[in-house]
């Protein structure tokens, strides 16, 4: 009994390695050192951020992982709310994308670095709780000093336009 259950978590396992795995001895595929998928480190950091009005707004971690395929940002406001998105750059469509996932709403959007090389995505943002969606984007264009601002807009289709939903500027903290 004990030899055929071993025998069953054995081939459990050999079923569960991915393929590249298998196939590869079990080495990580190759890091994602291309010059695409660093078109928006310059966002990377630690940030303070602050509104229009230059009050502090809230504090962000931007980083790389998965062998640099994947940038995270974690989002606290000065609230307590919460967020966090995951960037990337995909090869087969050229362009970058970010989901974004917070208690109030999911932002999914693509695009990329513009001729003045900020980085803007086009898509949609969706609200919990009433399920609504609206055509958003968002740019992020680094600045001389270092800094970055970051500029949100959300269509309405009730007058037609774009209106401002959110302009930041991101400064490094001391400690980065």
């Amino acid at each position: 009994m004990i030899a055929l259950r071993a025998m069953l978590i054995a081939g459990m396992t050999c079923f569960a390695t991915p393929v590249f795995a298998q196939s590869t001895g079990n080495t990580p595929p190759p890091p994602c050192e291309s010059e695409a998928y660093h078109q928006f480190d310059f966002w990377l950091g630690e940030w303070e951020v602050s509104g229009p009005n230059g009050n502090l707004a809230g504090h962000n971690t931007i980083e790389r992982a998965e062998n640099g395929c994947l940038i995270t940002e974690s989002w606290v406001n000065t609230a307590g709310g919460t967020g966090q998105s995951l960037n990337f750059y995909n090869p087969d469509t050229g362009l970058w994308r970010q989901v974004w996932v917070s208690a109030g709403s999911i932002i999914d959007y693509t695009g990329g670095l513009t001729e003045t090389g900020s980085m803007k995505l086009e898509g949609t943002i969706t609200y919990h709780g009433n399920g609504t969606s609206f055509p958003f984007t968002g740019e992020w264009t680094p600045n001389e000093d270092g800094s970055v601002t970051q500029h949100f807009e959300q269509y309405n289709p009730d007058t037609e336009d774009w209106a401002v939903w959110f302009t930041g500027r991101y400064e490094r903290t001391e400690n980065e």
